[in-house]
């Protein structure tokens, strides 16, 4: 949830499935369509990029002496690098406050108990209604993609295509991911709380709390109308197929610190489209999580505000995309009057070289 906040009813959906006897294996796609050949599905060699890694250098965002150093995370990382950075350490040691990645925090009113009845309901919802398959919710030419990447990815689970199209499309990166030598960036996030935690830094949780009062009919909602996610499954099936190789350039443009790179590779409209497609459906308006991102968004420029107002230096963490967007975070804490200066820029006050030597360069692997 940290980094891209997706609104939580459907991870409160998506997390609870239960095992389900395989359904029979559903047609191959008509030969009127034109698919690609499972050859072409995109399968990267190794991640390149190993051993201990510092990642990118920090964004400063100052008003007079106040300064906010900030890290800007990618959401995949090379699956063999172990992230230390001397930088992040000595900055978080020196600060005030640290304000960890935009969250959303999900509060169900039931105990364990009515948890435990909600598991069938919550079960049923993550499948398409009527008991039907994606071969026949699916558009022809969408299916035929989804067939071949199914097979690469998913090989004899056939339970998959009871799933609506937009849980199989997170399923399925999560798949990708994990074959291409890809995982997600946790350590980092597990990192900058252990640090602040060792040097007694006040963490700020900017969280938004998401209250589901009843959660039976949020499920139920859900159930009636959540969304088809058509569009999002098609854009990730793109990914699967050709744009991979971004994804690792990123993901070894961050582990480096190559700045540059992350600007100039697209990170991919997957996400936007499919958090949009949860967000629009019926049941996120019905529950009120319609304008979830927006408040995430401000919540988190409230605690920077905060931090800023109140500490001579604070620490925080973001999304890369939210760090580098146009209309980003920092875009919006640069319209406020801050001054927001890239850690590529020439910056003499960089906190890892204020009164102290450079750090010995860190054993890694780069080819």
């Amino acid at each position: 949830m940290r980094i891209a906040p997706t609104p939580c009813i459907l991870l409160f959906v998506c997390a609870c499935a239960a095992a389900q006897t395989p359904p029979t294996t559903p047609p191959a796609p008509a030969t009127t369509a034109t698919p690609a050949p499972a050859g072409s599905i995109t399968t990267l060699q190794a991640i390149t990029v190993t051993g201990v890694m510092p990642g990118p250098g920090l964004w400063k965002v100052s008003r007079g002496d106040h300064v906010l150093w900030v890290l800007g995370v990618v959401p995949t990382l090379p699956a063999k690098m172990e992230w230390r950075s001397s930088q992040v350490a000595r900055t978080i040691a020196q600060s005030q406050a640290v304000l960890q990645s935009p969250d959303v925090k999900l509060k169900v009113d039931t105990n364990w108990l009515g948890k435990l009845f909600l598991l069938p309901s919550v079960y049923r919802a993550q499948r398409n209604p009527d008991g039907k398959t994606l071969h026949e919710v699916l558009p022809a030419t969408v299916y035929a993609r989804w067939y071949y990447a199914r097979q690469h990815y998913f090989g004899d689970d056939y339970s998959v295509e009871r799933y609506r199209p937009i849980v199989a499309a997170f399923k399925l990166m999560d798949k990708a991911m994990k074959a291409n030598g890809l995982r997600g960036n946790g350590e980092v996030l597990k990192t900058v709380k252990a640090l602040a935690e060792q040097d007694q830094v006040k963490l700020v949780k900017p969280d938004v709390t998401l209250e589901i009062k009843e959660p039976r009919q949020a499920v139920k909602a859900f159930a009636a109308e959540g969304p088809d996610g058509i569009e999002c499954l098609g854009l990730v099936l793109n990914v699967v197929a050709d744009e991979l190789p971004n994804f690792r350039a990123r993901a070894n443009a961050w582990a480096t610190g190559d700045i540059d790179t992350l600007r100039k590779v697209p990170e991919g409209k997957y996400r936007d489209t499919c958090k949009s497609a949860i967000t629009g459906a019926g049941f996120a308006k019905a529950l009120g999580i319609n304008d979830l991102p927006a408040r995430v968004k401000n919540t988190w420029l409230a605690a920077a505000d905060a931090a800023l107002a109140s500490n001579a230096q604070s620490f925080a963490v973001l999304p890369m995309h939210d760090v580098l967007d146009a209309h980003g975070y920092l875009a919006a804490l640069q319209a406020r009057g801050y001054t927001v200066t890239a850690p590529d820029a020439d910056n003499t006050d960089d906190p890892a070289s204020a009164g102290s030597t450079a750090p010995p360069a860190a054993a890694s692997s780069v080819h």
